[in-house]
């Protein structure tokens, strides 16, 4: 954990002891809106209407800065604090801040949760984090889990974006509960059988009964992991079936999940989907979230069929959806240990910091790490004669591009299909 994590981990424990303890719902992708062109002055990322997905892809797009290792622009930061209602929460979007949320400003869980994570990993806001954190734990419902909007029936989706939000601020799911019931019970209860579901994680239909999802699938493998929208790859596992137990563990549903998964990716090495009646196409965005979910349960090999697809495929629907697609590639690429800055032939980082201000840069450790490799290559060819005069003119352009400072990506989903 870097600096700033442990300072905001201090300063986030010394406010809880003063005061009280304590993606959008992801079936997929949203469809690129019509821009408004005022994203680069407010400090938004993106130029599509953010009226449903303005905080969830402003938090990726943080988070993407993050990952990459690029400190984001104060102007972004501050876009997203002035976000916040006064009671912790967060709705997709306030087309005026300094109004005060009521009644009928619609907050929801999942704009909540993806803030407390690009906050907390930016640091030096543990007063909102934490704000945030005790209005969430607040509206959990009685099994343990969360739905979209306080008081509706929990589901995979939003859960597991809650315990990205808990475990990110170093707080263990399983001791924020209600009735008795913890956010991993609440997500077992999701786990749908091996016979009928292959082991998937269901998301509820109109009628409320559980039907396999891909997408929910994916973020149930994450949240019974443990782990947050900013993973890394797990440790290696051998390819295995579903595994069918009457009460399975968190492990036993992960690897379930990511058999599903394994299955659905197996043919084409994407997933799809259909709109409107519309015959079935690629799925990007759940494409994406499936790299993530297969690296965490089982290592990048698993992920490797399904991300070489999308280095493939994936630069020309991340051109026309925007930051939002740019960030969820930012952390297939992560999970799996990828460089997101040759992503198929694309500098994602690069394409993502277009979008929105500039970031003030590289953080130290970054440069650090760059200064590092650049002297062991000096090291590798000292004494060696370069004939062709090339060697020296990229080794310049290489420490050019990193001393402009190299964009980042990152931004939102909402509940609907990515076409």
């Amino acid at each position: 954990m870097n600096v700033r994590r442990r300072s905001s981990a201090a300063a986030l424990a010394a406010i809880a002891v003063i005061g009280a303890a304590t993606a959008p719902a992801v079936a997929a992708d949203p469809s690129p809106s019509k821009p408004t062109g005022t994203s680069g002055k407010s400090g938004l990322y993106g130029s599509a209407d953010p009226q449903f997905d303005g905080v969830w892809r402003q938090s990726l797009a943080l988070l993407a800065q993050d990952t990459a290792g690029v400190v984001p622009s104060s102007q972004a930061v501050k876009w997203l604090t002035d976000q916040q209602c006064d009671n912790g929460a967060f709705a997709p979007f306030r087309p005026d801040p300094a109004k005060a949320c009521d009644a009928k400003t619609t907050v929801d869980t999942n704009s909540t949760a993806a803030a407390v994570q690009a906050l907390w990993a930016v640091g030096g806001h543990g007063d909102a984090v934490k704000d945030a954190l005790d209005w969430l734990k607040s509206v959990q419902n009685k099994d343990g889990g969360w739905g979209y909007t306080p008081g509706s029936p929990s589901e995979a989706n939003s859960t597991s974006v809650v315990i990205g939000a808990l475990t990110a601020t170093e707080t263990d799911p399983e001791t924020v509960e209600k009735g008795g019931k913890s956010p991993y019970d609440a997500l077992l209860a999701a786990a749908l059988p091996c016979a009928e579901d292959g082991g998937a994680f269901g998301y509820p239909d109109q009628d409320g009964k559980l039907v396999a999802n891909a997408d929910a699938t994916a973020a149930g493998v994450l949240g019974v992991l443990g782990t947050g929208l900013v993973t890394e790859a797990g440790e290696k596992t051998a390819d295995a079936g579903c595994t069918t137990a009457d009460e399975p563990t968190r492990e036993q549903a992960a690897a379930n999940g990511a058999a599903y998964l394994a299955d659905a990716l197996a043919k084409d090495g994407h997933l799809t989907s259909a709109l409107g009646g519309s015959a079935e196409q690629p799925d990007y965005g759940n494409t994406a979230d499936a790299v993530v979910a297969l690296a965490a349960q089982g290592g990048a090999d698993k992920a490797a069929k399904p991300l070489a697809w999308l280095e493939k495929n994936a630069a020309k629907w991340a051109k026309e959806s925007g930051p939002a697609a740019y960030a969820q590639l930012i952390l297939a690429a992560h999970a799996t240990g990828t460089d997101p800055r040759a992503f198929g032939g694309t500098d994602l980082v690069a394409a993502l910091n277009t979008t929105g201000p500039a970031p003030q840069g590289m953080a130290a450790k970054d440069t650090a790490t760059a200064s590092n490799d650049d002297d062991a290559k000096d090291e590798k060819e000292d004494g060696k004669k370069d004939d062709s005069g090339f060697g020296v003119w990229w080794f310049v352009g290489v420490c050019l591009v990193f001393g402009i400072g190299i964009g980042f990506l990152l931004s939102g989903r909402n509940k609907k299909q990515q076409p």
